[in-house]
């Protein structure tokens, strides 16, 4: 138990600090969103697996030797309130921080889509006062407003992309096209889950600075995962002349005193990112998700300068990383209690 505890502990070290910065400032997550983002995902859930796992292995160390017959000891404990003189100090703290961590995680998770629909609700009311159905097809909004502005708010049946007249004004049919396929893309993909994830465990987690990296490279990869949707049946030069001109929009329309669009402040400074997600200190994209001017000129550089995808042993080795990340903590935490 104590060498399981100390392995999983190094870890959460290693998943929590060098391997995100080190993915942060990598060039070929660029070359295969798709394939970086899964990355992402194995690190953040491996990370948080590994790091309570050590505590809760540590803390059962006196009382068993595997996590599942730790359990068991006690459980016995609390049920027939039997006394823990077993467990030292440094044991009972362990695993009173193993809870509470896990309660906090899940509790940011749900207060945070909490807080994500009761905002979709409101704007959805909104929009329903002040938009007015688009020629462009179902579930396509307009509103009033010179400033370039299109968004997506999913709710499943309920999901609409929002337009306004200046952007429709702006761009041609081609470009206003290839906005609607990459805000569609948004609402197919699913960006919204990602983005709830990632923000939950920011909020959860605030002062782990790879917290902020993984939600700013999970919000560029999947801006670049809807750009390449759109790129499927549009030019480059269509795409990028769509972002450059909904990019320039400066004013900021109202609904009901909340800027929305462009820039699009919620209440308690936070903003609407792609599919409605909650996220601190970002802005909107006008093509879609939660951006900012470096995401921005990531895509259009992108777009310039274009590279060739990872090849299949690359994307097949990344994958087999991430599911390795994923096997290992769990491993360690179960493998020896189905043994023994």
């Amino acid at each position: 138990m104590f060498w399981t505890s100390y392995l999983l502990a190094v870890l959460a070290l290693i998943l929590a600090w060098p391997v995100p910065v080190l993915l942060s400032r990598a060039q070929w997550p660029a070359r295969s969103p798709f394939t970086a983002m899964v990355l992402w995902q194995a690190i953040a859930l491996a990370g948080g697996l590994s790091m309570i796992g050590a505590m809760l292995v540590y803390g059962l160390e006196p009382i068993g030797d595997n996590l599942i017959a730790g359990l068991k000891s006690l459980a016995g404990m609390v049920l027939n309130n039997e006394p823990t003189t077993a467990l030292g100090f440094w044991h009972l703290f362990a695993l009173s921080a193993a809870a509470l961590l896990t309660a906090h995680l899940v509790f940011t998770l749900l207060l945070t889509y909490y807080k994500i629909e009761r905002q979709r609700r409101r704007h959805r009311e909104l929009l329903a006062l002040l938009a007015s159905p688009s020629d462009d097809g179902p579930g396509t909004v307009v509103i009033n407003h010179d400033s370039p502005v299109a968004y997506c708010l999913p709710g499943g049946a309920r999901s609409v992309t929002v337009l306004s007249d200046g952007l429709m004004a702006a761009l041609e049919p081609a470009e206003l096209r290839a906005v609607l396929i990459h805000e569609n893309a948004h609402l197919s993909q699913r960006h919204d889950l990602l983005l709830w994830a990632f923000a939950a465990w920011r909020q959860a987690l605030p002062w782990f600075p790879t917290t902020r990296l993984a939600q700013t490279a999970v919000n560029s990869l999947i801006e670049m995962l809807a750009d390449d949707v759109a790129l499927r049946t549009e030019s480059k030069g269509t795409l990028i002349k769509a972002i450059a001109i909904v990019a320039s929009g400066t004013s900021q329309p109202t609904l009901d005193g909340h800027a929305v669009g462009g820039r699009q402040a919620l209440s308690g400074g936070q903003t609407l990112g792609a599919g409605g997600a909650v996220v601190e200190g970002n802005t909107v994209s006008a093509t879609g998700g939660a951006d900012s001017p470096r995401t921005t000129a990531s895509r259009v550089s992108r777009l310039l300068s274009p590279k060739p995808p990872l090849t299949k042993a690359a994307r097949v080795l990344v994958l087999a990383v991430s599911a390795l990340l994923l096997a290992v903590p769990t491993a360690l935490l179960i493998v020896p209690g189905l043994l023994g």
